[in-house]
């Protein structure tokens, strides 16, 4: 460490510094670094005789020697030029050549990429092209080891700043060009030695190119520059030198390698001088080619020192920046190096009292107590994978991200249910009881699972299935898949795919991604920790689909009772077999479920429930879960049977039972409030009371038996207690609970007028009754023509054309000589003209719709009728029967036509469907003809 020597005219004071211990460096007292910084700050004997403070950089020798080492500098210092410029001194390490520097007045242009070569210091260069290379080790044997080290210009036509980019252009440019894109004032360097095509080079003075003399390779003219002449006691260059000094000395307390510098360029060149320590600030400081160029063209030796200064103070800001960040880091490892240390201590520690082992081999211990009671019934490949994976474990440490991956994949590994299996139950009464309990109704989808059951308890063992429920909403699907789990005694697990748009949720992760997890059914078996559960997949027909792959097409291998014994999860990437499981999905709509993962699943249709299912459901079921929630006793209030089908027929037409829940749940939060009100209150539980709580009412008892007035709110409160009468909900009240009525009555006519049929038609959310309404717009002869409106889909606007012409048609052979459908403008509508219709099953209703109009006969009343009509009169079959009969009864209708291909359908419905309908099966449409208005001509 080198430290700053000052001394006055009266007393001087000597700091001791740690001699440079790098290699060829010197510790004497005649260390070139003291003569050369005490040269720097001018300590001669006249500055001395004025009392001027002398400031040097001295060794860590005695007093003494650093005094004999400043006169000896300052003896040194006399002999110098006035101007300061290139003086050597004995220790220069520059050989001397034959001719001089001085002498060399036409040199080789050598370009220099990065940083302008100082005066004094080395520079390693590069030359690839043989004839430089050659002319330079032939400047060499001729004792005139000299070149021009020129800084290059930046090149105007490309924006590259990469080293490889630079390099490529000096090689590339030639001759004029590349004395083009030279700067002239560069530095005169001798070659000190040629290795390869490695030639380094030692900075002598300035130089200035006045001309070129051959182009290949490049020869040039140059100036010697010499320093502008200066006065070396101006007190602002010596002030500006001191500024230059400070700021190299707090550099060099945090920079090794600057010291290195100053050692090397003291042992080369000699003093410092006012120049030199210009160039040497700027040369060793980390400025840019362009500052750095700035300072080897300036020849003013005071604006050099203040250039030099402005770039030395933004290293040491640098410096100082670099420090902070450095001891920030520092403390950091440090830390975490302590806490390290410590806790292999205490592990140690901890082994050797047997308190604890270590933790690879807990983990080990804890993943083999695992496996062990179930090994016999692991698949071999996978036990096989366990072993490889621990004995990995024991190889990796603690640390490694490696070991964390492969201990949550054996983790996984381990904790799944391997060869586990819930005991199931086969009794069959058993599981008609517990079906009955949770549903009322639903005969054929109890059927079929007492069907599997019974299969199951033949074989011994059941077989997984894939059962698909299909309906509309709130008929029960989802919890039907758990009353199911309940009948087998199997666990039940519940996952929703609706949105699902990423494959990774069905089938894992790669475990080489972060946060990587098993699919859905790995969870799942980990969750219920049997290998046969009842996994119920909701909502499958609300698949999405997102960049990461279509999850319909990873269900493919999951749903396949021939591929799910080997299904391969990306996480485990060990096959395990689900052979066994159960697999429930629910739909509302099963059209939107794709072809192939269909195919796959046996699916059992539940369509919506008719009045008189709907009001044993509430009774049932929906009523006591809303008192029990409510918290009312069944003998406070009573719900009519009046009151429950009003509340169907005009609040709760959907074919499920959810809104239906919804009310009577609204109906019963009222009914609290109105009890609560009237001061019916439940005899307080036993619950723990809140210790502040507690002294609240501590205190709040104290005051009330210092207060006697406090009293009468105990009178009210046993007033309050007093009995209330049961509270009634009828139809007549009803509305006060529930708020208006939101349908009315879907028949709107009675009875139904000329040209309007009534339909019937199937949505997502069951059955419901249309009307189809023609009139007539205007008359005149060969202006028939028909529009539709009632916001019809595709299909509905074809089957108005057809319809149209299948009706003439008709009416030409029923009444040759109406000429009605030729001179008639209709206009076609399908009332509620806000939601959208579209299906094939309108046909026939538009056809008797504009032949009705056309005879102008009503048609029979309480008629509808579905079904879609051929341009030959052939009738169509159709689906959702069973929705379409419900619509049907709920609009009170009498009479229906469904095509015969739909006969069959209409007779595996339950008997308290068909009960009181008159239906008809037709398969041409000159019976429904007859049938539609038929009547009326017997009246006739």
């Amino acid at each position: 460490m080198l430290k700053l020597f000052s001394s006055t005219a009266s007393r001087a004071h000597h700091h001791h510094l740690t001699p440079a211990t790098r290699p060829g460096a010197t510790s004497s007292v005649e260390s070139p670094l003291l003569k050369a910084l005490s040269h720097l700050t001018g300590l001669n004997r006249r500055s001395n005789s004025l009392g001027c403070r002398r400031v040097f950089f001295c060794s860590d020798k005695a007093s003494d020697a650093a005094a004999a080492a400043a006169a000896e500098a300052e003896a040194k210092a006399a002999e110098s030029d006035s101007d300061g410029s290139d003086s050597k001194s004995s220790s220069s390490a520059i050989v001397p050549t034959n001719p001089r520097p001085e002498d060399c007045l036409t040199v080789l242009a050598l370009p220099v990429a990065h940083r302008p070569l100082f005066p004094g210091f080395y520079m390693p260069i590069y030359v690839k092209d043989p004839k430089v290379l050659a002319a330079l080790q032939e400047s060499r044997r001729r004792q005139a080891p000299y070149a021009g080290a020129f800084l290059l210009k930046d090149d105007p036509s490309t924006d590259s700043s990469s080293s490889t980019d630079v390099e490529k252009n000096i090689n590339e440019l030639k001759g004029k060009d590349l004395l083009k894109r030279l700067h002239e004032v560069g530095t005169l360097a001798q070659i000190s030695s040629i290795q390869g095509d490695q030639v380094i080079l030692v900075g002598h003075r300035r130089l200035r190119i006045t001309e070129m003399v051959s182009e290949e390779p490049l020869t040039v003219k140059v100036d010697h520059l010499k320093d502008k002449p200066f006065d070396m006691d101006d007190d602002v260059i010596k002030a500006t030198s001191f500024e230059v000094i400070s700021t190299l000395r707090d550099v060099l307390k945090t920079s090794s390698l600057w010291r290195d510098h100053v050692q090397t360029y003291t042992q080369h060149i000699g003093e410092f001088t006012y120049p030199r320590l210009a160039d040497f600030g700027a040369a060793i400081c980390g400025a840019n080619r362009h500052q750095a160029q700035e300072v080897l063209e300036e020849l003013d030796v005071h604006k050099r020192l203040q250039l030099t200064l402005e770039l030395m103070k933004k290293e040491r800001e640098i410096s100082k920046i670099q420090e902070t960040i450095a001891k920030a880091i520092e403390e950091k490892i440090s830390g975490e190096q302590r806490r390290y240390l410590l806790n292999e201590q205490l592990k140690a520690i901890k082994k050797e009292l047997g308190v604890e082992t270590d933790d690879k081999s807990a983990l080990s211990d804890k993943f083999k107590e695992r496996i062990d009671p179930n090994k016999e019934k692991i698949p071999p490949h996978v036990l096989q994978v366990i072993e490889e994976e621990l004995t990995k474990l024991q190889l990796l440490e603690a640390s490694s991200s490696e070991f964390n991956v492969t201990r949550n994949y054996l983790d996984w590994l381990t904790i799944l249910p391997w060869g586990n299996y819930s005991d199931e139950n086969f009794d069959v009464v058993r599981a008609q009881q517990i079906l009955d309990e949770d549903h009322y109704g639903l005969s054929d989808v109890k059927e079929r699972i007492l069907e599997f059951i019974a299969v199951g308890r033949l074989r011994g063992t059941s077989q997984g299935k894939i059962i698909c429920l299909s309906g509309p909403p709130g008929v029960g699907k989802t919890s039907i898949g758990r009353s199911i789990a309940r009948a087998l005694n199997r666990k039940f697990f519940r996952f929703s795919v609706g949105g699902l748009a990423d494959v990774a949720e069905i089938k894992g992760h790669r475990r080489t991604y972060v946060g990587a997890m098993p699919g859905k059914m790995v969870q799942c078996l980990k969750s219920v920790g049997t290998a046969n559960p009842l996994v119920l997949i909701d909502e499958i027909d609300k698949l999405g689909r997102g960049h990461a792959g279509d999850p319909a097409s990873a269900l493919l291998e999951l749903l396949d009772p021939e591929q799910n014994a080997n299904f391969l999860d990306h996480y485990l990437d060990v096959t395990i077999d689900l052979s066994k499981v159960l697999f429930v999905c629910t739909a509302n709509v099963i059209d939107m479920i794709p072809n192939p993962l269909l195919d796959r699943m046996e699916v059992i249709s539940i369509a919506g429930y008719i009045t008189d299912e709907k009001v044993h459901i509430a009774r049932d079921y929906l009523e006591k879960t809303a008192r029990g929630d409510c918290g009312i006793k069944p003998e406070q209030v009573e719900v009519s049977d009046a009151a429950l089908l009003s509340l169907i027929e005009n609040y709760c037409r959907e074919a499920g039972v959810r809104n239906l829940q919804k009310q009577i749940e609204k109906i019963y939060r009222k009914i609290a409030l109105k009890l609560v009100r009237e001061g019916v209150v439940p005899e307080e539980p036993a619950v723990a009371v809140d210790t502040e709580e507690a002294e609240i009412v501590t205190k709040l008892d104290v005051e009330s038996t210092e207060n006697p007035v406090v009293e009468e709110p105990k009178e009210e409160a046993q007033k309050e207690k007093t009995p209330v009468e049961k509270v009634m909900i009828d139809e007549s009240n009803l509305a006060d609970y529930v708020g208006k009525p939101v349908f009315h009555a879907e028949k709107i006519y009675e009875p139904t007028p000329v040209g309007v049929v009534m339909g019937l038609a199937w949505t997502s959310m069951g059955g419901s009754t249309l009307y189809i309404e023609t009139t007539v717009v205007e008359d005149g002869e060969g202006k028939g023509c028909l529009n539709v409106t009632g916001q019809l889909g595709d299909v509905m606007k074809e089957s108005a054309q057809i319809a149209h012409t299948v009706a003439r048609k008709i009416m030409l052979e029923k009444e040759p000589d109406n000429q009605f459908f030729a001179n008639s403008k209709l206009h076609l509508h399908v009332p509620a003209g806000a939601t959208p219709k579209d299906g094939p099953s309108a046909g026939c209703t538009m056809i008797t719709s504009l032949l009705s109009l056309a005879m102008k006969k009503p048609v029979q009343k309480d008629l509808a009728m579905t079904g879609e009509v051929t341009l030959t009169g052939r009738i169509l079959p159709i689906g959702g029967v069973k929705e379409k009969t419900i619509a049907a009864r709920r609009s009170q209708v009498k009479t229906i036509i469904f095509p015969e291909a739909n006969r069959r359908d209409f007779e595996e419905l339950a008997e308290n469907v068909k009960e009181g309908l008159d239906v008809h099966f037709v398969d041409d449409y000159r019976k429904i003809f007859e049938l539609a208005f038929g009547y009326d001509k017997q009246q006739d």
